[in-house]
């Protein structure tokens, strides 16, 4: 929601009694206008790729606690919106690793990844199905 930019380092020494850290001015401008996501599913995206933010993005979605996340969250999105659950969807592990090697985005590590990149795989997914709520 916002650009975050470091101004200035403030030493130990500005303040007294000195505290143990490091202080630093920073500027948050708000972005305007806001970005056109669904934040519930942003959150939902961004927690599973920190969860583990030195694995890459490919190494995150093959483990089986995620793909059952997935399936999981498929199915509470069709509840949610009347949706029937289509049998002949196939793996969300499957498609989810088929979106990340076609974006070139599987051997990414989130760490590494900047905003723009993370509105991009969210787009991805919500257009192939799959869902972070």
């Amino acid at each position: 929601l916002s650009t975050v930019e470091h101004l200035v380092k403030v030493p130990r020494s500005a303040f007294r009694p000195p505290p143990k850290v490091e202080s630093s001015v920073i500027r948050i401008t708000p972005r305007n206008p806001r970005p056109a996501i669904n934040f519930v599913e942003w959150d939902g995206l961004t927690r599973l790729c920190f969860s583990r933010k030195n694995k890459s993005l490919g190494s995150i979605f093959r483990q089986k606690s995620v793909a059952k996340l997935l399936e999981e969250n498929y199915r509470t999105w069709c509840a949610l919106n009347n949706e029937p659950v289509d049998p002949e969807a196939g793996s969300m592990k499957e498609r989810a690793l088929a979106i990340l090697t076609e974006s070139e985005y599987e051997k990414q590590r989130a760490r590494r990844l900047d905003i723009d990149d993370f509105i991009i795989l969210l787009t991805k997914f919500n257009e192939a199905g799959i869902h972070f709520c």
